[in-house]
């Protein structure tokens, strides 16, 4: 017996699947891709989550959409988030060429190109469905995570919460979170003391501070209503599972915005979705790009949520799948997590690249084919070294594999497409829009507006004649009201602007 077919039969052997399972190639041995040795995902160990790594420009971001064709085809729904803008040709038909109809060939598949069901969305000004989370659905330990506060300042978030659940106040958006922090230290101080004891006012500056600083990173667009109902992720059409495109591309220089995302997300699914038990495929399957703008920017306590999601959402039929420049951008608390690993190709220019590379290749399952760190390094464009999970939990065999081509448009839609797009989505109907409840910003404004009238049909028991010009008296006043939240609803602009000036947190509610 020949190299090739012990080759072919050690494939075999470790892919004797009797579920469904998707094709992603054909092994290469020797340099060349051989037929008759498809390399196969099953379905059953795709909530094991996965990794797709490699060097810019060696095919991960087409892997990435080869994966989602084929779960779509399969009837599995996935969640893309695009921080490139470069997946949303998933909506349209691929072309033919001589050069992909010949791969075909070779891997054994038919080449049927096609469009799938896509539903753009967006966290930002993107153009899509727009998808919001309210302060309240956060909870105080995840907002507390990510704003990175140390266990004073959460004390205080802990209290902000439950206070307002006790007065029935809905924390809807950041306005909402930053008007009960200015109460609790200036109108409503006493009341607080007296109810839950002294409340630092250096610790309210501070998660200020921080909530202004997430603000700016766009963090004012994602807290409010309607929010979004993650079982909408869960959907097919005619048969096929639908894509959620999320467009990130101009929050790239945004990343405790994408990590603050990710982390509700995450959490949201986890929290909603029930437990599946061993089923035959995953119900869901998420796919971050540039995975190291979660890990890089993230805090210890956020790090130890994200991890701690992953190693147990599992169970809820949901795979999560990282694609990032090298395994090591992945903490190895997550990466031993993960049962698929698609390798492209790493490029060793200086000796910390090659240290790197050794440190990849043992990552890996050894092969008698294969030495995993000269290949690492030798592949071309849309290959990689591929292992999976089988239906036992057992890794698959090591396998260099050509990747099929995708099916849909290896390019972006145009703007014309992208409005069609989102002009027909039922989703963008439902959820784009703004909505503008009775919150903890009006309730509260509400009840200093009445606190003020009843202090000005309050007899004094003498006063001042009026007269056009201004005394220090009046001065003094002014500089007291000014500092107070309460001037907001005196109908004066002179005092609005003098609040908003000292305050620096007054915002135009949208209508």
């Amino acid at each position: 017996m020949n190299k090739i077919e012990d080759f072919k039969n050690h494939l075999a052997l470790g892919q004797q699947f009797k579920k469904d399972y998707i094709i992603l190639g054909t092994g290469i041995l020797d340099g060349a891709p051989l037929e008759g040795a498809q390399i196969k995902i099953p379905l059953k160990t795709l909530n094991r989550h996965g990794l797709i790594a490699g060097a810019t420009g060696t095919g991960k971001t087409k892997t990435l959409q080869v994966i989602a064709e084929q779960l779509s085809l399969k009837g599995i729904p996935s969640v893309l988030m695009d921080l490139k803008g470069d997946l949303s040709g998933l909506a349209m038909s691929g072309e033919a060429s001589d050069f992909i109809l010949k791969r075909s060939a070779t891997i054994g598949v038919d080449f049927n190109p096609q469009g799938l069901p896509v539903e753009l969305m967006s966290i930002s000004n993107e153009k899509g469905v727009r998808l919001k989370a309210t302060v309240s659905e956060f909870g105080p330990v995840l907002i507390s995570q990510i704003l990175e506060l140390n266990d004073t300042q959460r004390g205080v978030v802990a209290l902000i919460f439950r206070y307002c659940d006790l007065h029935h106040l809905p924390l809807i958006d950041l306005k909402d979170f930053k008007r009960v922090l200015q109460y609790i230290t200036n109108e409503g101080k006493s009341a607080i003391e007296k109810e839950f004891g002294q409340v630092s006012s250096a610790s309210v500056n501070t998660i200020m501070r921080k909530i202004i600083e997430l603000e700016q990173q766009g963090a004012d667009r994602f807290f409010g209503e309607l929010s979004f109902d993650v079982d909408d992720f869960v959907r097919t059409k005619e048969g096929k599972g639908v894509i959620s495109v999320i467009r990130l591309t101009d929050i790239q220089s945004k990343p405790k915005m994408f990590s603050t995302f990710m982390l509700s997300l995450l959490s949201e699914i986890y929290e909603t979705f029930p437990e599946q038990g061993d089923a035959d495929q995953p119900k869901l399957c998420l796919f971050i790009d540039e995975a190291h703008l979660v890990f890089s920017n993230a805090s210890k306590d956020l790090l130890e949520k994200i991890e701690a999601i992953i190693k147990l959402i599992r169970s809820k039929g949901v795979g999560v799948y990282f694609c990032t420049q090298t395994p090591t951008d992945v903490p190895d608390s997550v990466l031993g997590q993960l049962g698929l690993k698609v390798q492209h190709a790493l490029r060793a220019f200086t000796a910390k690249d090659r240290k790197a590379i050794t440190k990849t290749a043992e990552n890996y399952p050894d092969s008698p084919f294969y030495k995993t760190s000269e290949v690492l390094t030798s592949m071309g464009i849309g290959e990689a070294l591929v292992t999976a999970l089988n239906e036992k939990g057992i890794p698959t065999p090591l396998a260099h594999t050509l990747v099929r081509a995708p099916i849909t448009r290896m390019d972006i839609l145009t703007e014309g497409e992208i409005d069609r797009l989102v002009a027909t989505s039922d989703l963008a109907k439902k959820y784009n829009m703004d909505l503008d409840h009775d919150s903890a910003f009006e309730i509260l404004e509400r009840k200093m507006m009445d606190i003020q009238r009843q202090q000005e049909n309050t007899p004094t028991p003498s006063s001042p004649p009026k007269t056009t010009t201004r005394t220090k008296q009046d001065e003094s006043l002014i500089e007291e009201l000014s500092k107070n939240t309460m001037v907001r609803q005196l109908g004066r602009t002179l005092f609005r602007e003098l609040a908003r000036g000292i305050l620096g947190s007054f915002s135009g509610r949208k209508r």
